[in-house]
């Protein structure tokens, strides 16, 4: 004679379901375990990304600075180039939240732009004794196809996109003339960011800062519908 369950559907559901949660609350603690272990590896390798560039990285290296086995590191990867790509995603994310999401916040138009290019300015200020992803991958990835290059250059891009929307805002807002060619005036941007990367970083100048600064403020005169009033100065770095 079989034996019959003579609890109500609703009765037995919840008898089931007391006995998974137990297993249920371990599997969220493993994951949560495993997201904090792959953002403690991340936090290593940006660290060694930026001083050492992307090519500067490897399981091995990981291993050593996480105190991890290669095995460990390499099962939240699974390869050099997907733990590369993970590098650049986080390093854009952080990106955006330090100098595209509080910029977003200003006004459209000039108050907009002025306040991404400061931001920006500021990231480079931080990341004089570091290096910058964007631009040292540049180096590294310039002449090599794959997706290290591909998503490299569409953080880049993304982040030029925005910068040209700005700019094309600040033409539709009448804060800069019609006639203002926003590919034109970006390029002109980004080259004193490349300046200032430069000078800065590479040889110490005093007051790059600064320089980048009025570079911009001059852009912005040339551009404008009428005379800019310049922040007040800044000391010299």
């Amino acid at each position: 004679m079989t034996h019959t369950d003579l609890r109500s559907p609703a009765t037995a559901a919840e008898a089931a379901g007391d006995a998974a949660r137990p297993a249920m609350r371990a599997g969220a603690r493993a994951l949560q375990k495993g997201q904090q272990t792959r953002a403690t590896i991340l936090e290593a390798a940006l660290g060694l990304a930026s001083h050492m560039g992307l090519e500067g990285l490897s399981i091995g290296a990981l291993a050593e600075v996480t105190q991890m086995s290669k095995s460990g590191v390499f099962a939240h990867f699974g390869s050099r180039e997907e733990l590369q790509i993970s590098v650049i995603r986080e390093y854009h994310q952080r990106f955006e939240e330090e100098v595209f999401f509080p910029a977003v916040r200003q006004p459209r138009g000039l108050p907009r732009l002025r306040a991404m290019f400061e931001n920006w300015v500021k990231r480079v200020s931080v990341e004089i004794d570091s290096g910058c992803i964007y631009i040292s991958g540049a180096v590294e990835f310039d002449d090599r196809p794959g997706p290290v290059r591909d998503a490299l250059a569409g953080m880049v891009l993304a982040w030029h996109a925005a910068l040209e929307k700005a700019i094309r805002l600040s033409i539709a807002e009448g804060h800069l003339r019609h006639d203002t060619e926003a590919g034109q005036m970006l390029f002109e941007l980004h080259g004193l960011i490349l300046a200032l990367h430069h000078d800065a970083r590479f040889l110490r100048t005093p007051g790059a800062l600064d320089r980048a600064r009025r570079g911009f403020e001059r852009t912005l005169s040339h551009y404008a519908v009428e005379a800019v009033p310049a922040p007040p100065r800044r000391a010299r770095r």
